[in-house]
């Protein structure tokens, strides 16, 4: 029976810790996080133990699960895995590139299961996809939330686009080419809303929007790819696949012709995949204690975090130097 601990038990720890106690093959043995209202609550939900030794926790799990905020990511995961501990750790896996570097290089030397939390990859509307084919020419995407403090401690980049980077980046499977972006802050201190365009060796290009002071909530993908446009609505767990066949193709029920013109005529198949009912959260959580009992590669492994990050903050970089270029034109005028 594999024992499991938890660093930080606020909003997102808590989700963990309820859906840690759902998986069978684990033993959750406690928490460390030494807020007292984020403890209490924990305790009153969920009756675990409170630790007050963040090493005696270490020391008695086999897997550590890391949910503290971003800046605590590297120094928790380090001691971690030092002491040879499997580690799921949150989005972004680091606060800087230094340390994801670095991070790689701890996981590959206590030769230990990693897994970073890119929920969406078990999203139940993107699960729904895995017997489709999917070779994208441009893919579009929408991530739009509305303001919550709690996010702020990085930009909208590393707190919300970084989901649809590392679904682009799988998507793809191919390096990537060129990156522009802009964005400005609004209400914080970094960027709060932004957009991105990342062109890719293959041909691939992706076009990226994420804001944190929406109206209202979004999270769609468009991937348009030759004879075939996917919908994903992450949000609402909904997915369609709108193909062209050939004239002379079997037609389905909900097909219709399209004349393409010089005489020509093609169906428009409409499908829309089952999407089946799960909880994203306890899916990867599930998902990666198999990879540690089969001792199998994790779905989203530490270099998956690495990547993903490498795009986020070349994207930072871009913005940083539009917004450098606006204030020496501002200046330029005075």
């Amino acid at each position: 029976m594999l024992k499991v601990g938890i660093f930080g038990v606020g909003h997102l720890g808590r989700i963990h810790l309820q859906q840690w106690l759902e998986i069978p093959g684990v033993e959750v043995i406690g928490f460390y996080d030494p807020d007292d209202d984020n403890a209490a609550q924990a305790i009153a939900a969920c009756q675990a133990k409170r630790y007050t030794d963040a090493e005696q926790l270490i020391d008695d799990a086999h897997i550590l699960d890391i949910v503290t905020t971003t800046t605590r990511h590297f120094e928790i995961a380090k001691r971690c895995l030092l002491k040879s501990r499997h580690i799921f750790l949150e989005k972004p896996m680091t606060h800087t590139m230094e340390e994801a570097r670095e991070l790689v290089k701890l996981v590959h030397e206590a030769n230990v299961k990693c897994q970073i939390g890119h929920v969406e990859r078990y999203n139940p509307a993107f699960l729904a996809l895995r017997n489709q084919h999917i070779e994208p020419l441009f893919i579009e995407t929408h991530r739009l939330a509305q303001f919550n403090p709690r996010g702020t401690d990085v930009a909208v980049i590393l707190d919300l686009m970084i989901h649809d980077i590392d679904i682009i980046l799988s998507l793809a499977k191919s390096p990537v080419k060129r990156i522009s972006a802009s964005g400005v802050a609004v209400i914080s201190d970094t960027p709060d809303i932004a957009n991105a365009r990342i062109e890719f060796d293959n041909g691939c290009v992706a076009n990226l929007t994420a804001s944190r002071i929406s109206l209202k909530k979004m999270r769609k993908t468009r991937i348009f790819q030759k004879d075939a446009y996917i919908g994903i609505d992450f949000l609402e767990k909904k997915t369609e696949v709108i193909r062209l066949k050939n004239e002379g193709e079997q037609k389905g029920f909900f097909d219709f012709p399209i004349d393409i013109g010089n005489g020509r005529h093609k169906l428009i198949s409409v499908e829309q995949p089952v999407v089946p009912s799960s909880n994203a959260i306890r899916e990867e959580l599930a998902d990666f204690v198999l990879a540690i009992y089969q001792d199998k590669p994790t779905t989203v492994t530490v270099f998956d975090g690495l990547k993903a990050m490498e795009v986020a903050y070349v994207i930072l970089e871009k913005i940083q130097q539009q917004s450098n270029l606006e204030i020496a034109s501002e200046l330029k005028l005075l």
